[in-house]
């Protein structure tokens, strides 16, 4: 499946920003599942990319003169593989066994991931895991924020994709397995999902393999991946921060869609 992605993020401020520095992950990386055939960055400044400890790849844009406004777009065509289940890297798994703020598992979820998944640690189990927690957390915009813990999600019984995504790695390390939160976007037929999207991976007999618990997919079929970390705060595609500027308002813009491969020929 062919996608075009358009993503546009506006911030706006009550008051000038004096200096602002604005972290961007929202760069594909080529993989045996996705292959970039355009991408490109629409920003108010010169950057340069580099690589973030994950591997991601990383923008950092800096701003030293007054601002009331930024505006960051991105966009691009990307080929998904959609028989490509899973993907294999050469980096150790095991650093994604460390609980961080927002996915640290409290007794809730280890009981509620050892009552789903038993001694069982295959993926079979883990996507009845997936399954569970939808269940349990039913999606529900504005109900929680950036800042939600997984624990926190969890009590309430409500989240969207992050407190999803968070949830399951809470409930995947504390079984012993290593897992990753995942930033990027899908391709849906349902509007009422932001293209804008975020699952996990668990890492099962060397390979990383999709757990989406917003959508109850455990196929990539649809998924373009933007950025992997160990929660929200080392994945999501923009992340800044600011001298001055008051109160801010952020508005985002993204559309992804299929193309017909045959037009790009």
């Amino acid at each position: 499946m062919r996608l075009s992605v358009s993503h546009e993020t506006t911030y706006n401020y009550a008051d000038q920003v004096r200096a602002s520095i604005q972290y961007l992950r929202l760069t594909p990386q080529e993989s045996l599942r996705q292959h970039v055939l355009d991408w490109h960055l629409d920003l108010p400044g010169s950057v340069q990319a580099q690589r973030d400890p994950y591997g991601n790849i990383l923008h950092v844009l800096t701003l030293d003169q007054p601002h009331d406004s930024i505006i960051i777009g991105a966009r691009g065509l990307v080929d998904i593989d959609e028989h490509c289940d899973s993907e294999r890297e050469s980096g150790s798994p095991l650093p994604y066994l460390r609980p961080t703020r927002l996915t640290q598992a409290d007794a809730a979820l280890r009981e509620f991931a050892l009552r789903i998944c038993g001694a069982g640690r295959q993926r079979a189990d883990l996507i009845k895991l997936m399954e569970a927690l939808l269940e349990a957390m039913p999606y529900s915009p504005g109900a929680t924020t950036v800042e939600s813990t997984a624990a926190g999600a969890f009590a309430a019984g409500v989240g969207v994709c992050q407190d999803h995504a968070h949830a399951f790695l809470a409930c995947v390390r504390s079984l012993g397995i290593p897992a990753r939160y995942v930033s990027g976007y899908l391709y849906s037929d349902d509007l009422a999902h932001l293209a804008s999207h975020a699952w996990a991976e668990a890492w099962l007999d060397g390979r990383w393999y999709c757990f989406d618990v917003t959508n109850g997919l455990s196929r990539p079929e649809r998924h373009l991946k933007l950025a992997v970390g160990m929660d929200y705060l080392d994945a999501c595609p923009v992340r800044g921060m600011r001298r001055g500027g008051g109160s801010e308002q952020m508005h985002a813009r993204v559309h992804v869609h299929p193309q017909l491969q045959q037009q790009q020929q």
